[in-house]
Parts: C-alpha cells; sequence; structure tokens
C-alpha cells in the first residue's frame, strides 16, 4: 500500500470520526430542546428566572421553577474549586517538569494520574467521612458550599496539572536553553519564556477544568447539603444544576420533567459558551503572536 493511499485511508477515518462526534453532541442537544419545549410553552422561561422557589408540585397550580438558587449553586462551587485547583495545578505541573528530581516526578505523576482515575463517587463518599465533618466542626452544617469546592477542587486539580504539564513539554527546548544562556534563573524562564509560550495549553486546560466542574454530579450531591437556596457564605448548604437533575429525575412527571430537562439545556449552554470564549480568546492570542 502506498504512503499516499495510506494517508487518505487516514484523512477519511479521521473525518468520519469528526462527523460522528458532532452528530452525537448535536443529538444531544436537539433530544435536549425538544423535552425542554413543553416546560418553556407551558411554564415560559421567565418564570425559571423570576419565580419565588423551586417547588415543582405535580398536578398543582402552585407550583414554582426558580433555578436561580442552583444555577447560582453551581456557577460558586465552580468558581471555588477552580481558584483552588488552578495554581495547585500550574504549580504541580512546574514541580513536574523543572524542578522534580527524576524518580520523584516519576512517583509524582502516578500520584497524579491515580487521582484522575479515581470515580466520583469515591471522592464524594470521602468528603462526605472526611471533609464534611471537619467543617461541621467549624462551623456547622458540614455538608456545604465549602465541602463541594474542596471535593470538586481535588477532583479537577489532576485535569489542569497533566494538561499543563503537556503544554510545557511542547515548549521549545532551545527558549528555555538561551534563557538560561542570558543567566535568567529557573523561575525567571519559567515566568518569563515558559509560561508565555505556552499560554494556549494552559487556557486549554482551564477550559477542560471548567467543563469537568460544571458537569460532576455525585461527588457535590454526596457533600454539598442539596438546599434549594443562594448562600450567603461558604459554610451554608446549596444545590446544583446537575445534582437537582440526578435526585428528582426519577419521580418527576410533566412540567417538572420537562422542567430538570431545561436545567441540562442550561448546562449545555453554559459548556457551549465556554467552549466558544476558548475559541474566541484563542484566536486573539493567535493574532497577537
Amino acid at each position: 500500500m502506498s504512503p499516499y493511499r495510506t494517508d487518505r485511508i487516514l484523512i477519511g477515518t479521521l473525518r468520519c470520526a469528526a462527523v460522528v462526534s458532532g452528530l452525537i453532541v448535536a443529538v444531544v442537544a436537539l433530544f435536549l430542546v425538544s423535552e425542554s419545549v413543553p416546560a418553556l410553552r407551558q411554564i415560559g422561561p421567565y418564570r425559571f428566572f423570576t419565580d419565588s422557589a423551586w417547588h415543582p408540585a405535580p398536578h398543582s397550580g402552585e407550583s414554582t421553577f426558580n433555578l436561580v438558587p442552583m444555577i447560582v449553586g453551581t456557577l460558586t462551587v465552580t468558581a471555588g474549586a477552580l481558584a483552588l485547583a488552578t495554581p495547585l495545578g500550574l504549580g504541580s505541573a512546574m514541580f513536574l517538569r523543572f524542578y522534580a528530581p527524576p524518580k520523584l516526578g516519576v512517583i509524582y505523576r502516578k500520584i497524579i494520574e491515580l487521582l484522575a482515575g479515581i470515580p466520583s463517587v469515591v471522592f464524594g463518599f470521602w468528603g462526605l467521612v472526611t471533609i464534611v465533618p471537619l467543617i461541621n466542626s467549624i462551623h456547622a452544617p458540614g455538608a456545604s458550599l465549602l465541602a463541594g469546592i474542596c471535593i470538586l477542587a481535588i477532583m479537577i486539580l489532576p485535569t489542569v496539572a497533566l494538561v499543563s504539564d503537556a503544554a510545557f513539554e511542547v515548549v521549545p527546548k532551545e527558549y528555555v536553553k538561551g534563557a538560561a544562556a542570558l543567566g535568567l534563573s529557573r523561575w525567571a524562564t519559567i515566568r518569563g519564556v515558559v509560561i508565555p509560550s505556552a499560554k494556549s495549553g494552559l487556557f486549554t486546560a482551564i477550559i477542560l477544568q471548567t467543563g469537568r466542574a460544571l458537569g460532576e454530579t455525585m461527588a457535590v450531591l454526596m457533600v454539598c447539603g442539596n438546599v434549594v437556596q443562594v448562600p450567603k457564605s461558604v459554610f451554608e448548604p446549596v444545590r446544583t444544576l446537575t445534582a437537582n437533575i440526578a435526585l428528582e429525575m426519577a419521580y418527576a412527571l410533566d412540567p417538572h420533567r420537562s422542567a430538570l430537562f431545561v436545567s441540562g439545556l442550561l448546562l449545555l449552554t453554559l459548556v457551549a459558551g465556554l467552549v466558544l470564549l476558548a475559541d474566541v480568546l484563542s484566536r486573539r492570542y493567535e493574532c497577537s503572536q
């Protein structure tokens, strides 16, 4: 088989894979939209942001469908986890790539990879028996926004660490050698040469961990307390959109069921907006190079 024919087969395979991936996303989006339409027609989109509470009582004219507390819960848990995991993940990647002795670096990488492979329910169970009682000893109740932030930060840390390490790896070694030849310290080289050169990959790591945090369900369901309210402090319990879907989908009837699909559609919109923002910023970064 000629190399040209092999290339054509590879290109055709990759195109088919891209088409299938795009179709899967489109089918999921269409399914969410179709299941959300009854609620959007019967309830109206504005009531999801203006109702007094979330109380979708079946067969009752007094049902309320306010998603704002759960949107706030989702965003605050995600933002707090990102604030913790991003510097820790970047620091781990820097340690792996530039500071760790070879043997220690191998062991440390294995630990991070092991963290990435642990199921979320295990993190949630560990948080329930360890983090929640610890927070409860400081400020009751232990199941709270802070517990969700801590668990979620641990869960997404391997993503930013491993992707950042991969971004550091592709920085041309000539840049690092040139900085060393100029007499720059190791930290000055990382700060002034490596990080600017790997900025696109680092931004990708942050986007990936944000998407993971937005979509996490089981762990936050187990440690956040699942109270539908806008938290006034990190010690108050919250409920996220994903946890709300997991808790109520088993017994939900229309229009309650359709309202839960609206929650899923909101999550999909958030992730799509995140990807679009990443694409715009990446293009601007490439144009500025």
